[in-house]
């Protein structure tokens, strides 16, 4: 609150513009002068409480206020003096003069806990730009609340950047790491899904069908199917998924539960025919896109020395 009060008289002041950019040179020498205990009055830092109050200024009016104190506390209070000075600075540095992206970033590190160091990786993914982007029918099937906040959990794209594929690979090997990287599959998904299976089979009539992957998410109450393709998305996969989707409700579901949703990540998708497919079925379908950059010639495996030849070197 009180880097709050001192952007907000950097700014209001106009230092800069009546003293010159030396001003705050001097001022952070007076302020270490004056609190010789304390370490944050740096010319960085001071320019850092500028860009704080700048920042989110615009979107809490001060018109009417008794005081600063008294406007922004109801408002702000119970979000942006909750989370450590060091988060700010990286918030501040990612969304430049966009309040509502950092606000957004905010909102994330007091919902999940996030270090400086989660908070750092979920800002260099553009998770504000993805996420609740995927192309869903949820709002049309299902109950209001639950549909919001279903599709607040998707993104678009997904990136899989964790993993470490060859040029080629199918898409066993990609299902096949992405089990392998379960943690990183599960932080990218976000918050409240547990891992439940791979491959998981359900018996339906005389027909075993086995699903990429299922989760359940404890946010939503409900099993969310997952099926990834590695080519372009095609309107038959809404077909299939919306099979596991039905078989899972009547399976696995139980009357606590709520209905199954199903999510499809494909390599590519037109976003038209994919919307154009989500109408034509009545079950809670997203689809997604994903994002796979580290890729390695194919025979980059074989160019590797095996344990037997690192074993002899060392000898």
């Amino acid at each position: 609150m009180f880097y709050w009060s001192l952007g907000k008289d950097i700014v209001e002041m106009k230092t800069e513009n009546k003293w010159g950019t030396g001003i705050l040179k001097n001022l952070s020498q007076d302020l270490k002068d004056a609190l010789p205990d304390k370490n944050s009055f740096s010319l960085t830092n001071l320019g850092y409480m500028r860009r704080f109050y700048l920042l989110y200024s615009s979107i809490y009016p001060q018109v009417g206020a008794e005081s600063e104190l008294e406007k922004i506390s109801p408002q702000v209070e119970g979000k942006l003096f909750r989370i450590p000075w060091g988060h700010h600075k990286y918030i501040i540095d990612k969304c430049g003069s966009d309040p509502i992206k950092a606000i957004f970033y905010v909102n994330k590190v007091l919902e999940n806990n996030w270090s400086r160091a989660v908070l750092l990786n979920w800002l260099s993914t553009d998770l504000y730009e993805r996420q609740g982007k995927a192309i869903t029918n949820f709002n049309s099937q299902l109950p209001l609340a639950q549909g919001d906040l279903a599709q607040e959990i998707t993104k678009d794209p997904y990136n899989f950047d964790f993993l470490t594929m060859t040029e080629g690979y199918n898409e066993k090997e990609l299902k096949d790491a992405l089990e392998d990287n379960i943690v990183k599959f599960l932080l990218e998904l976000g918050s409240g899904f547990a891992f439940a299976g791979r491959e998981y089979r359900l018996v339906i009539g005389d027909t075993e069908k086995f699903i990429d992957l299922l989760f359940y998410n404890i946010k939503l109450h409900c099993y969310v199917v997952v099926e990834v393709k590695m080519d372009k998305f095609d309107s038959s996969n809404i077909g299939q998924l919306g099979t596991y989707i039905v078989a899972t409700n009547h399976i696995l579901k139980s009357e606590e539960d709520n209905p199954t949703i199903g999510l499809l990540i494909c390599k590519e998708k037109d976003n038209v025919l994919a919307q154009y497919a989500l109408e034509s079925s009545n079950e809670p379908i997203g689809i997604s896109e994903y994002e796979l950059s580290q890729l390695y010639p194919a025979d980059f495996k074989g160019s590797l020395p095996s344990i037997a030849e690192i074993e002899e070197q060392l000898s």
